[in-house]
């Protein structure tokens, strides 16, 4: 895509910190961490949404996770590390292509992210569980 902002850093056409790279693969420093260390790992082929990937590429990509994380947390001494992805910008996806943020954090970091856990009436989560169940391809 050319105008996307991924597509130009895969392509050499913008500058990035790598951290690891193959031929479907890159990982690299977000340039607005929210704690120092903070990754993206991305595909290098244009995907928006994670449903717009085959699942082997997702499974090819996300196998980099552990080594990815693991450097991570030992380059910066973390306590333990998040994974978020975002889908859609109602979910808080900024850039259009399918990215990983690996973040690692510390112990009273100040870092906070809410989740406002809710719940279902009584035989509504299975019902949604089965319309789910009924959508899967």
């Amino acid at each position: 895509m050319p105008d996307c902002i991924f597509c130009k850093i895969v392509a050499g056409e913008l500058p990035c910190s790598k951290l690891m790279e193959d031929d479907t693969s890159l990982a690299f420093m977000d340039i607005g961490p929210i704690r120092p260390g903070h990754a993206l790992l991305i595909p290098k082929k244009h995907y928006e949404t994670t449903v717009d990937m085959p699942g082997e590429e997702v499974a090819e990509l996300l196998a980099h996770l552990p080594a990815l994380a693991k450097a991570i947390v030992e380059a910066t001494g973390a306590d333990g590390y998040n994974v978020f992805q975002m889908n859609g910008a109602c979910a808080g996806q900024v850039v259009p292509h399918v990215h990983f943020h690996l973040i690692p954090r510390h112990t009273d970091d100040g870092v906070a992210f809410g989740w406002p856990a809710g719940g279902y009436e009584e035989g509504d989560m299975e019902k949604l569980a089965e319309k789910i169940r009924s959508c899967m391809t």
